[in-house]
Formats: C-alpha cells, sequence, structure tokens
C-alpha cells in the first residue's frame, strides 16, 4: 500500500522536533498526529505563524493526549486516526494505524527531514514497524522524471489551490498523493 506523507516540525536543522506528521493511504485512510512535545524554544516567527497556526488541536486540547479512529467505510480499518500527545503516543497510534496495511511504501516531498522524523519515533531506522519498506520516496524525483521543475507549486499542479492551509501535514500530504497520482499518468 503506497501511503502519502508529511511532517512539520520546528525548523531546518540538525536538532528540530516533530510538530505534526500526517499521512494518506491509496484507499484514503487517513493519520493525523500533533506533538505536544516539540521544542517550544526552537519555534520562531515563520514557524509560528506558517505551522503552528495550522495545527488542529493545539491550545484547543487539554491533556496528556489522546488518540481517536473511527472507521468511515465498509472495509477501510481505522479510515480517520487522530492524535494528540507527546512522540511516544503518536508513534504508538501511528504503528497500530499502519498496521493495517501488509507492506508499506512511505511517499513524501522533499522527504530529509520528514523521514528522519519519521524514524526517530521508534529510536532509530532499525525499530519502525517491519511492514514498513526502509527506504522511503520521494515525489521530487517523480517531478523531474517527468520533465516538470521539482520546485513546481504543489497546490497549483494538483488543481488544489484556495484549499486548506498549506503546512498542514494531513493537507500536505493529500497534495502530495495527488501530485503522485498526476505525475505517474504523465510518466506512463
Amino acid at each position: 500500500m503506497k501511503v502519502f506523507s508529511d511532517t512539520e516540525f520546528t525548523g531546518l536543522h540538525q536538532k528540530t522536533t516533530l510538530i505534526s506528521i500526517g499521512f494518506i493511504a491509496e484507499n484514503g485512510a487517513t493519520f493525523y498526529a500533533e506533538c505536544g512535545d516539540y521544542d517550544h524554544l526552537q519555534v520562531d516567527d515563520w514557524i509560528n505563524d506558517n505551522v503552528i497556526s495550522n495545527l488542529e488541536f493545539h491550545g484547543k486540547i487539554k491533556g496528556k493526549g489522546w488518540c481517536n479512529s473511527s472507521t468511515l467505510n465498509a472495509g477501510t480499518k481505522n479510515a480517520v486516526t487522530e492524535v494528540y500527545g507527546n512522540r511516544e503516543l503518536v508513534a504508538e497510534c501511528l504503528k497500530e494505524w499502519l498496521e493495517q496495511f501488509d507492506k508499506v511504501e512511505v511517499w513524501s516531498d522533499c522527504l530529509a527531514y520528514d523521514w528522519v522524523l519519521f524514524n526517530e519515533l521508534w529510536g532509530h531506522a532499525f525499530n519502525i514497524p517491519k511492514n514498513v519498506n526502509y527506504i522511503p520516496f520521494d515525489i521530487c524525483t517523480l517531478f523531474n522524471i517527468a520533465g516538470i521543475d521539482p520546485d513546481i507549486n504543489r497546490e497549483e499542479f494538483a488543481g488544489c489551490v484556495g484549499g486548506a492551509q498549506k503546512h498542514n501535514a494531513l493537507w500536505d500530504a493529500r497534495i502530495i498523493k495527488i501530485c503522485y497520482g498526476l505525475l505517474i499518468s504523465k510518466i506512463g
């Protein structure tokens, strides 16, 4: 199963911390989580204005955390999973969500930070769920293969301008999925 993923984090540097993570699978099942234990001292004005402001639960949820899963369509386990809490809770709920698939192929966009943060949820790469391929895939490469500048505006390419907010991890994962489909059609 291909799953399309995005993360939001506290900055483009080695000690960045995970703020949120979103996944959408080929079958439409979604996972969205926000970490309450990111390093708040690393949040600058840009992160605050463009990432924190687009979080679903930040400042609205009190308590240690929660994981909420619901099935919307027959045959789709955990069609929607939402999590708010520390990284340990996010990892536990994400592992459970990923278990609904026999094999998982992760696709992302400019995934250098995303993949490192994904692996850190379980301590390191050797601890990621066994059904997840240890090799991630990047739509930037697909853009390049298709002869399209990889720096293209993803929302415009996907035809989704004016939708939800860019830099919301689930929104961005949805855009990645749409771009993937368009690029595969173009490449043949």
